[in-house]
């Protein structure tokens, strides 16, 4: 029986979505996600019950959405660090498509012209400085 809210994906590394932030700064890799939620890793401390504001790059640009923590466990130890895989559920729904991230359009007009070139030559009411120092 499928219990979840809406279709996850594997999102690749390539992608811009693949990295969140906590509003505190810790950095989190996302390994999938669904318009509702992400699965993530982490060396952040994320505990069930929590509740994080993570900046998103999703379709819509960069967002912040509040979260909370559904379930978490250590996913690797090593003798200098801890790293954390959790759940979070997402206060609203975010777009998450692999494709059709924000991108700037091009600038109306078409062709746009070459500038103003820099003069060559010193112009006139330059300042000189001589070689004598004063004391």
């Amino acid at each position: 029986m499928e219990r979840r809210r809406a279709e996850r994906r594997i999102v690749s590394t390539e992608e811009p979505l693949a990295r969140a932030r906590l509003r505190t700064g810790g950095q989190l890799q996302l390994l999938d996600a669904s318009s509702w939620g992400a699965l993530v890793e982490t060396t952040a401390r994320l505990l069930p019950g929590r509740h994080l504001d993570v900046h998103v790059v999703s379709a819509d640009g960069r967002v912040l959405v509040r979260a909370r923590v559904v379930r978490a466990s250590v996913s690797r130890l090593s003798a200098d660090s801890v790293e954390y895989r959790a759940a979070l559920a997402f206060d609203r729904a975010l777009d998450v498509r692999a494709g059709g991230y924000v991108v700037p359009a091009a600038l109306p007009g078409g062709d746009i012209g070459e500038g103003t070139k820099y003069p060559n030559g010193g112009a006139a009411g330059d300042i000189e400085f001589s070689d004598r120092l004063s004391a």
